[in-house]
């Protein structure tokens, strides 16, 4: 896996680990223990959903447990005027003529539907570390890119609104 990842991101792993065993196991046992006492397990849909819920649960812990053992931890700190993780940035896309708004954040809470882009990605590895007034080339493939223009950016911090993804 190895995917890159921040202390923080780890933190949050751990605690959605722990959430998952302390409370949600509790519940999803007992959901299927409650299901099971309907009878008849072939023809049981609650039993069958229960079953499936504990198996996606504990499936989830599995997941983040790796991704922890695997990940390559790196830092969020960048210089002040310099395009990091966790900041927010405005780029004109020369193509289009139109500006966005992005937050440049880890794989684990990438999600380009809510503005938040991978520092992973085509667009995001090509503008880490530039500054306001830089014009980036986002190399697609060997044969395509684009240009953006970075307009304005936002030096944030973590702070943990960002959700992980779930898989």
């Amino acid at each position: 896996m190895f995917d890159k990842i921040t202390e923080n991101d780890i933190e949050k792993m751990r605690e959605e680990i722990k959430h998952r065993k302390l409370i949600v196991r509790k519940e999803a046992l007992e959901a299927v223990k409650e299901a099971r006492a309907h009878g008849d397990l072939s023809e049981n849909f609650e039993y069958h959903a229960a079953k499936k819920d504990k198996n996606q649960n504990e499936s989830r812990i599995r997941y983040l447990e790796k991704m922890i053992k695997t990940a390559q931890i790196i830092s969020d700190t960048s210089k002040e005027d310099e395009i990091g993780l966790y900041n927010t940035v405005e780029l004109y896309f020369e193509e289009d003529e139109e500006v966005e708004t992005y937050k440049l954040v880890t794989t684990v809470r990438g999600n380009s539907m809510k503005g938040l882009i991978s520092s992973e990605s085509p667009l995001g590895s090509a503008i880490m570390g530039h500054r306001v007034g830089d014009r980036v080339y986002v190399k697609i493939d060997d044969k395509a890119g684009y240009y953006v223009v970075v307009k304005h950016l936002k030096k944030t911090k973590d702070d943990g609104s960002d959700k992980l993804r779930s898989f």
